[in-house]
């Protein structure tokens, strides 16, 4: 039977036929239809299962707000779980399914727990599956993961085909909210100078204000808001954007917004959600209120409506909620939809008030229009399970005679609620309002930055202000504050006017009927997706859950997708009944982002398939392609490995590698090294912070080697510092370690010393750098030409800066390999061309690529560590014998009072040592050194491990570096390495110094 009403619908085009289907079934909608509104109007009553008991649920609510209409959309790879039917705009060949069920809607097996239900009260999982042990595994587990979750997750073999993306936007006023609130103070900004944005996350203007009826400064609503968006459009200082809604903010001004560009336009070629990343001086949030439902027996059963809903169905897309409604309130907004309904011509059974005495303006026009109207009384139930046909009415304590009465739809009012989500992101305070019921904003306790500025105004009803004139006027006044916050002026233009109603005072009423005992507490239901009752929040407070988070956990109480929005104000009210307490008291749950879910494809973007992880590629990269390289991951790079020539091995390239390096001169693309600027007044006390030895008294155009640790004294990073000018250092880090040490700057500078005169700046990939190392390494580089490289000009561990092949270069003199070593750095685009030049110039002198097994090989033939190899969490410097480069005159560094802790200070520790095998064999990598004796599990003791372990070409052996307890003590001793091929076999070795190759440094020296 159709729903729709005869010359009503606003929104719609009854020229647009769109058809659509659900579970299988053809529908006939219209062009501006929700899904919602074309269910409706096709007669379509239950749309979903709830997620516990599997009770019949319809539509509730007309927005974001809807717990119930979840459908899967689409099919195949095309398919979305979890789409609210009450925002997703009809279009053509539309396909929906409903959620939870199973083998179908009408006939759903999971009812049976309808049966069991007294045994499944709030926590019941906490109470339960215990006994016997072997069921968990068995019998508990796969029935919860089988009954877990709604929706069906998408195709895994189907590759989503639609493409999402970011977008980036600077304003100095943010308004989120396009009702005539959010119009109002965006008009006002904008006035004031500003630069304005505005997001509205339905596709129309205007909220609800078209719904309810009015006029603004002498026009009717509508007509003013197609006015004030043609006045913001043609201003060149104004973005709007509908569709858009605003998910979250977050410190210092930084929004999210998100847009489905094309959900209503599918396969037109745009993107289908684009995430906006918004920094904003001052925000507005004019995001409305919410009605709130009203806790009665039997108010889940499909028809059921909150009573702005029916009317919002009603006026925008002429639909009926039923023929015969009853309307059930507890405040001046149900006669509104009553009036709403009958003026379109459809039967109002009558409204049941909670009040004594209705005296508000709707009530009289109500009277008036022959509505009956029963005061002081209550819903005290249902009738029907699938659709409603009618309820039971009786006093409001529900102690009286009661009355039925036929319908087949009931709107409840049960009052306001401001959206105080995005207020609440950045810790916005509340006050509870004992006239209006309501939690609003404090504007004496606002959201604000580091230095106590406000940076988040609310406007409208999101201010508590439910009235239409008090709600322009507190929009106006939040749009000019804003833009003169941000930079403007205040604008001497008055606020919009509308004509003042006199509302009556609101009756809190939490449970209807209000002495209701246990069987009718237990279906009042608060949240309708997870099947929480009044009776199940009582239970919580009589076992002990006296917080409001805690009880949301312990019943699932605003767990829903909808997250609390219609059941979470009724719920701890109730909470706070049971607990003999005030509802402030109380409080509320934390407010998080996304005020409503996003898709996952929105937050990754471009970032899928290829781009997910894109790979790290050097400026030369395409040069050692040519050359035949091995590559290797570092992190997201690829580095070249071994440069294997024709018929020889890779094993075989990186012994040649390092012979001709000894021998000659070897070249290796290091521009993956991380490179950190360290500038500001107070970069040297910085610098000295984050590293353990003494940063600040290194002069300009020197060297000093530095090792960084985390707070708790672990070694994080090394690498090789440079004094640049006086107040700029540039921090040299692994290759993996770039993007984290910068963090781990930033973070230091952005929680703890937020007022140090500091700037970084990773500028990894802005440089590409060339080591140049071997005996004929200088002459290599005075072929270049440009700067002097003697020794006296230039010594160990100093740096130039000047030309180098006619490019501008760095050049720092220090080594890895042991050898005479340099390192060029030249822009990013000019590294190709400088490799190439270096290459030209080493020609006479043997010069031969190497790569980063020879490095790690040559570096382990001088003792040097490498982070990640002789670290892993749990080594401090002192371990690896670094005490050299822990300064004993700084009162302070990183990780300095964590290394004073016994365990740490403890001589009786694993400690770094060089391992020379008896045979001159390779100890396997990670190999464990086993000691005399067993340990508590008979297993024999570890007294060590291998952190490092190559067959050196240099030396013609294998080589090691481990861990070993107590190791420095033992030079000389020979222990034992188990190898992993399980045939028992040990492998001797001695424990020796960690230099295996010119300990003096003679080689580097030159």
């Amino acid at each position: 039977m159709s729903h729709r009403i005869d010359d009503a619908g606003r929104l719609i085009d009854r020229s647009k036929p769109l058809r659509f289907s659900f579970d299988g079934k053809p529908h006939t909608g219209y062009a501006g239809d929700t899904l919602a509104s074309a269910l409706l109007g096709a007669g379509v009553t239950m749309v979903g299962r709830s997620f516990k008991y599997h009770r019949p649920r319809g539509i509730v609510a007309s927005g974001v707000e809807e717990p119930n209409a979840l459908v899967n959309l689409g099919s195949g790879n095309k398919l979305e779980p979890n789409q609210r039917a009450t925002t997703t705009e009809l279009f053509d060949n539309l396909e929906a399914r409903s959620q939870n069920v199973w083998p179908s809607l009408a006939f759903d097996i999971g009812v049976v727990n309808q049966a069991i239900a007294r045994f499944l009260p709030a926590g019941f999982y906490y109470k339960t599956f215990m006994f016997p042990r072997a069921a968990w595994k068995h019998l508990f587990e796969p029935f919860i993961r089988q009954s877990a979750g709604l929706g069906k997750a998408p195709d895994a073999e189907g590759r989503d085909e639609d493409t999402y993306e970011h977008s980036y936007h600077h304003t100095d006023v943010l308004v989120i909210g396009g009702g005539v609130a959010g119009l109002t103070a965006a008009k006002a900004a904008a006035a004031g100078g500003a630069k304005v944005m505005v997001l509205e996350q339905e596709a129309h203007w205007g909220g609800r204000t078209p719904v309810e009826g009015g006029e603004i400064d002498g026009m009717a609503s509508e007509a003013w808001i197609a006015a004030a968006v043609e006045d913001l459009a043609g201003m060149d200082n104004v973005t709007l954007r509908t569709r858009t809604m605003g998910a979250g903010v977050y410190d210092h001004g930084y929004a999210l917004g998100y847009e489905r560009v094309s959900d209503h336009t599918p396969g037109d070629g745009r993107p289908r959600h684009r995430l906006w990343r918004i920094r904003a001086k001052q925000i507005v949030t004019a995001t409305g209120a919410l009605e709130r439902p009203l806790s009665f027996p039997g108010n889940d059963v499909p028809g059921v409506m909150l009573a702005s809903a029916v009317r919002d169905y009603a006026v925008n897309y002429g639909v009926a909620a039923g023929r015969r409604t009853l309307v059930v309130t507890n405040n001046d907004d149900g006669y509104l939809t009553a009036l709403v309904l009958k003026n379109l011509g459809l039967d109002v059974v009558g409204v049941v008030d909670a009040r004594a005495t209705a005296t508000g303006a709707n009530a009289e026009r109500a009277r008036k229009a022959g509505i009956k109207l029963m005061m002081g009384k209550a819903v005290a139930g249902v009738k029907g399970k699938r659709v409603v046909t009618g309820a039971i009415i009786t006093d409001l304590s529900g102690k009286g005679a009661s009355t039925d009465v036929e319908c087949d739809a009931i709107a409840m009012s049960g009052g306001w609620s401001p959206v105080v989500h995005l207020w609440s992101h950045c810790g916005g305070k509340l006050n509870w309002d004992d006239g209006e019921a309501m939690f609003r904003p404090d504007p004496d306790r606002p959201p604000s930055g580091a230095a106590g500025e406000a940076f988040v105004v609310t406007a409208g009803a999101a201010s508590g202000f439910l009235s239409l004139e008090k709600g322009l006027a507190d929009a106006h006044e939040a749009g000019r504050t804003a833009a003169k916050a941000a930079g403007g002026k205040l604008t001497r233009k008055a606020a919009p006017k509308a004509a003042e109603e006199e509302r009556q005072p609101i009756k809190p009423v939490w449970i209807m009927p209000t002495e209701a005992g246990v069987e009718k507490r237990m279906k009042m239901w608060l949240d309708y997706q997870n099947d929480v009752k009044v009776s199940d929040v009582q239970l919580a407070a009589r076992e002990g859950y006296q917080s409001v988070e805690h009880t949301k956990r312990y019943t699932t109480l605003g767990m829903a997708t909808d997250q609390g929005k219609l059941s979470n104000i009724n719920g701890l009210a109730v909470l706070s009944d049971a607990l003999g307490q005030p509802i402030p008291q109380t409080g509320t749950t934390t407010f998080r982002p996304p005020y409503t879910p996003i898709s996952m494809s929105a937050i990754t973007g471009e970032a899928r398939g290829e781009l997910f992880q894109p790979l790290r590629r050097t400026p030369m990269h395409h040069i050692h392609e040519e050359c035949g390289v091995n590559w290797e991951p570092v992190g997201h790079w690829r580095r070249g490995y071994a440069y294997p020539r024709a018929g020889e091995t890779v094993h075989e390239a990186v012994n040649r590698e390092i012979l001709n390096t000894r021998e000659n001169v070897g070249m290796l693309d290091a521009s993956t090294l991380g490179k950190i600027i360290v500038k500001g007044p107070d970069a040297g006390k910085f610098m000295n912070m984050l590293y353990t030895n003494v940063m600040s008294t290194l002069g300009v155009g020197k060297c000093r080697y530095g090792l960084m640790c985390s707070e708790n004294g672990f070694l994080s990073d090394d690498g090789v510092v440079v004094r640049l000018a006086e107040d700029s250092w540039l921090c040299h880090t692994t290759t993996g370690g770039a993007d984290r040490i910068h963090s781990h700057m930033e973070d230091w500078l952005q929680c703890e010393w937020w007022d140090w005169k500091v700037y970084t700046a990773n500028v990894t990939e802005q440089w590409a750098q060339i080591g140049v190392a071997g005996p004929k390494a200088r002459a290599v580089i005075e072929a270049l030409g440009g700067m002097d490289v003697s020794k006296d000009a230039m010594p160990f561990m100093t740096y130039q800066e000047g030309e180098l092949a006619g490019m501008p270069a760095r050049l720092f003199r220090i080594s890895f390999t042991g050898e005479l070593s340099y390192e060029i750095a030249v822009p990013a685009h000019r590294g190709a061309e400088m490799w190439e030049a270096v290459a030209k110039a080493g020609e006479p002198h043997g010069i031969q690529p190497y790569g980063t097994e020879a490095m790690h090989i040559m570096r382990a033939e001088k003792g040097f560590i490498m982070i990640g190899d002789e670290t892993d969490g749990t080594v401090i410097p002192q371990d690896l014998g670094l005490d050299w480069a822990i300064s004993k005159k700084k009162e302070d560094f990183l990780g300095k009072r964590a290394q004073e802790r016994s365990f740490m200070a403890s001589p009786d520790r694993w400690k770094l040592v060089g391992l020379r095998t008896l045979d001159g064999a390779v100890i396997p990598d990670g190999a464990y050194a086993v000691g005399d004796g067993t340990n508590a599990n008979g297993q024999r003791n570890v007294i060590g491990r291998v952190t490092s372990t190559y067959y050196s070409p240099t030396l013609r052996k294998g080589i090691a570096m481990g861990l070993v307890h107590n190791g420095p003590d033992r030079m000389g001793e020979v222990i034992d390495f188990a190898t992993l091929d399980g045939t028992g076999t040990v492998i001797k070795a001695e424990i020796c110094d960690t230099c295996f190759y010119d300990k003096e440094g003679a080689k580097a020296d030159v």
